[in-house]
């Protein structure tokens, strides 16, 4: 049974307290806050399955926060959750509980700061997997075509308590930011100056540089690895997307620089 069999199962609500528990709970209609804390043993969920469910309930109840952040949600910002949603390939019943969470995340009453703790205690030293987090709720926050001074900030929180530097979150925000925008082509093959953005390089950067920064962008973003270090294999798509938007800013840079 994977993961989200042992969320309906009860398992989840055997595995993990605190406000992710209540969160997911909520969502669920179960009680879960009475779980384990993070220190709890793993009996009846594996610690793969563990990091999937606190993956997927952080990642749609802070999307929710992250959204609401500017005063409003628009339907900009709804749809992208949907498309995130459709990427994964999420059963009828999974979508419904990621826009419950998501509406809980909108809430005034949602605990950010105590639900981020509580992820990045349970995730640990999985940098990578953090950096994906991250990299969704930017997402979120382009979803209407700019990133609002609010939203801004509250990404940058936590960013802060994911231990996710200034200098990467602006890379990310970049990146993602500039791919974002990017409809000169059907395929949004990125602009020169949008795939060294991609990169993180500047335009004097060598070609030792370029394949440097590109090797390490793909291994941070190879699904395989992802998945292993806990990321929903619904989430797959989403990890693939990001490895095929590096590779065609990379072959941007190589076709100009010739090498």
């Amino acid at each position: 049974m994977g993961w989200w069999g042992k969320i309906l199962g009860g398992a989840f609500g055997m595995m993990i307290g605190g406000p992710i528990g209540a969160l997911l709970g909520a969502a669920l209609g179960h009680n879960f806050d009475k779980g384990l804390n993070t220190s709890a043993g793993v009996d009846g969920m594996g610690k793969q399955e563990r990091i999937q469910t606190l993956f997927y309930t952080t990642t749609f109840s802070i999307m929710g926060h992250v959204c609401k952040a500017d005063g409003r949600v628009s339907e900009d910002e709804i749809a992208l959750a949907r498309q995130i949603m459709n990427q994964m390939d999420m059963n009828a019943e999974q979508q419904a509980t990621a826009i419950k969470l998501f509406n809980e995340g909108k809430k005034s009453s949602f605990p950010v700061d105590a639900i981020i703790r509580q992820f990045k205690q349970e995730i640990g030293f999985r940098p990578n997997l953090i950096r994906m987090f991250i990299e969704i709720q930017i997402m979120a926050a382009y979803a209407d075509g700019v990133m609002h001074e609010a939203e801004r900030s509250l990404l940058l929180s936590l960013c802060q308590t994911l231990h996710i530097s200034s200098h990467e979150f602006e890379h990310l925000c970049a990146m993602i930011g500039g791919m974002h925008s990017n409809t000169s082509t059907s395929s949004s093959r990125p602009d020169l100056k949008q795939a060294y953005a991609v990169l993180d390089l500047t335009e004097s950067a060598d070609t030792a540089e370029v394949k440097r920064a590109y090797r390490r962008l793909i291994s941070q973003h190879h699904p395989d690895k992802l998945v292993a270090k806990g990321l929903p294999e619904e989430m797959m798509k989403l990890a693939a997307e990001r490895t095929h938007e590096i590779k065609q800013a990379y072959e941007v840079i190589k076709n100009a620089k010739g090498f």
